[in-house]
């Protein structure tokens, strides 16, 4: 599978009246072409920005950014535009045209690459019907909930047949459901059309729902990057850790008790775990919380539970998990 972007130790400094700041720190990745990739961190952990370099709207301080082996720093103004017209992007904020209709919107991609008007018309309907609004293509943007706003914007990305998606926090402004939709059509479009996708988002449940692979940034830094399946059940880095694990608002029952996490996949969420736990050894567990996620459309599980005070139980509990393909990681 060819590489669409390969980034190599990008660095990216902003200065400010004598002050510097740096928003990436020796970022490297690569981006596989037909994958869902999906870009996480906090707010300021440098995330977009990161996608900034990947057209070029941002300027690397060092390092390289390269696109199916062209180096985007090298390009000629010429050449960076023709590659520009290859990577669309949508956004939180839509950017609609409110004084032109939904089908004008649309067009107005394909008119910004000189595509001739007759047949500017018929692609638009054809990423409208895409995208399930052929029939609100004369409305306005002010008469669109934010759901049929976001999916113009989409149409209007995918008229210009472009190699790569990039999403800037495309469904931080709607609803759950909404967002589900939203997420829902991404996913149809990469499988249909095997177009690359870049999602960038500070939500875990996105991520989950449809992505391929992660990185996860923090600070600026690459704190991992794996397999959604992998990183959700086994996060290694602090940062990872944070955005995966469940906000509990329980904790141990006393000082002194011990708190783990049990996360299993759509094989084994049938298995009554807990009850075997306790037909099998008498031990019994305090189930803190606890919830499912569909992940690449297998169904993931996690429980926080609390152990009992002995130590052997403790340690008798945990290998039934593991025996049991469980992964287990105490929580803090």
């Amino acid at each position: 599978m060819e590489n669409v972007y390969e980034l190599n130790n990008v660095y990216k400094t902003y200065k400010n009246d004598g002050k510097e700041f740096t928003a990436l720190k020796d970022v490297s990745l690569e981006v596989k072409e037909g994958e869902i990739f999906g870009i996480i961190g906090m707010s300021g952990a440098g995330k977009s920005t990161l996608v900034r370099t990947l057209n070029r709207l941002e300027e690397v301080t060092s390092g390289t950014v390269s696109f199916y082996g062209k180096d985007l720093a090298a390009l000629k103004p010429k050449e960076l535009r023709e590659v520009r017209h290859s990577i669309s992007m949508i956004f939180q904020g839509f950017n609609l045209l409110n004084q032109r209709t939904v089908i004008q919107n649309v067009e107005q991609s394909l008119k910004i690459i000189g595509t001739p008007r007759e047949k500017r018309r018929k692609k638009a309907e054809q990423m409208l019907e895409i995208v399930g609004l052929l029939e609100k293509r004369n409305e306005y943007p002010a008469r669109l909930s934010g759901g049929q706003k976001q999916r113009v914007a989409i149409a209007r990305a995918l008229a210009v047949d472009p190699k790569v998606l990039l999403c800037d926090e495309a469904t931080s402004a709607l609803d759950p459901k909404i967002t589900g939709e939203i997420l829902d059509l991404l996913k149809k479009i990469n499988e249909e059309r095997k177009l690359t996708i870049i999602i960038i988002t500070h939500e875990m449940a996105v991520v989950e729902k449809i992505c391929d692979r992660v990185a996860i940034i923090d600070d600026g830094n690459l704190a991992e990057i794996g397999d959604v399946k992998e990183v959700f059940s086994n996060p290694k880095s602090k940062a990872a850790k944070k955005l995966v694990f469940p906000s509990n608002p329980f904790e141990a029952s006393h000082p002194d008790g011990k708190v783990i996490r049990l996360v299993f996949d759509g094989t084994q969420s049938s298995v009554p775990f807990i009850a075997n736990l306790v037909e099998k050894t008498g031990i019994k567990v305090n189930i803190l919380s606890a919830n499912t996620k569909s992940v690449g459309g297998i169904g993931y599980g996690q429980m926080i539970v609390e152990l009992p005070d002995s130590q052997k139980e403790r340690q008798t509990a945990i290998d039934f998990f593991k025996d049991g393909g469980l992964s287990v990681a105490e929580v803090s």
